[in-house]
C-alpha cells in the first residue's frame, strides 16, 4: 500500500476554515473562531477545506469499503481497460501465516488469471473477462474529501474493530492530515479518543492520540 496526500487548499487550512468560523459568530480572531466552532461540534465549517490523496496497491474489498463514504470524490482504476492479466493482488496476513492456506489461495489465484488469460486471447473483452477477478485483486485510486468528511473517516476507519486494510489506510490519511493541517485534526480518530468509545461492542483497547504523529517510513 502507499498512501500519499497530492492537493490541499491552497489557502492555510486554519485560515480558510477560520474565516468562515468568523463568518458565522463575527469573531475578529479566525484562529480562536475556529477552535470555539469545534469545541462546540460546529464542523460545517470544515467543509470549505478539501484534502486529495492518491492510493496504490490495495484491494477492491478495500475500495467497495471506501466507496460507502459517499461524501467523497473517486477516481478509480478500471478494470474495463486495464489488463488484468498479471493481476497483483493483496493476500491477508491471517493466509500468509498459514502456508497451507497460502499455498492454495496462491493457486486459485493463478487458475483466475489463467482464465483471464485465455478469454482475452479469445476475444472477449476485458470488462467483460474482467468478471472473473476476485476482490484480492489490486487497484488503485485518487479520493477527495473535505475535513469534516475526513474527520467521520478518521472517527470510524481508525477504530480497531474496523477491517485491518482499511484500518491502516486511515492511519496513514491521519498522519498525512496531522502534518499538513494540525489545527484541524489535531483531536481527530477514532470516538475511544474523546473518551467512552461509541461501538456497541468496544474492543476494550482504546487508541491513543500518539499513534498518529507524523514519521516517515
Amino acid at each position: 500500500m502507499n498512501v500519499e496526500m497530492i492537493s490541499w487548499p491552497w489557502m492555510d487550512e486554519e485560515a480558510l476554515c477560520g474565516m468562515a468560523a468568523a463568518t458565522c459568530t463575527g469573531a475578529k480572531d479566525h484562529g480562536k473562531a475556529l477552535e470555539a466552532a469545534l469545541k462546540s461540534g460546529h464542523e460545517s465549517v470544515l467543509e470549505h477545506a478539501a484534502f486529495t490523496f492518491r492510493v496504490e496497491g490495495v484491494s477492491r474489498a478495500l475500495l467497495a469499503q471506501m466507496t460507502r463514504h459517499r461524501l467523497a470524490s473517486f477516481s478509480v482504476k478500471s478494470q474495463r481497460y486495464i489488463d488484468m492479466r498479471d493481476m497483483p493482488s493483496v493476500v491477508p496476513a491471517s493466509i500468509m501465516d498459514d502456508p497451507d492456506l497460502m499455498d492454495e489461495y496462491t493457486d486459485l489465484l493463478e487458475d483466475i488469471k489463467g482464465f483471464y488469460r485465455r478469454a482475452v486471447e479469445k476475444g472477449v473483452p476485458k470488462e467483460d473477462a474482467r468478471y472473473i477477478t476476485p476482490q484480492a485483486a489490486m487497484t488503485d485510486f485518487i479520493v477527495t474529501m473535505n475535513a469534516r468528511e475526513l474527520r467521520h473517516f478518521f472517527r470510524l476507519r481508525c477504530c480497531r474493530r474496523a477491517q485491518w486494510e482499511i484500518r491502516a489506510l486511515a492511519d496513514e490519511m491521519l498522519r498525512l492530515a496531522k502534518k499538513k493541517a494540525p489545527a484541524l485534526f489535531d483531536d481527530a480518530g477514532p470516538g475511544c479518543l474523546a473518551g467512552e468509545c461509541p461501538e456497541a461492542k468496544p474492543c476494550g483497547q482504546p487508541r491513543q492520540k500518539g499513534e498518529w504523529e507524523w514519521q516517515k517510513t
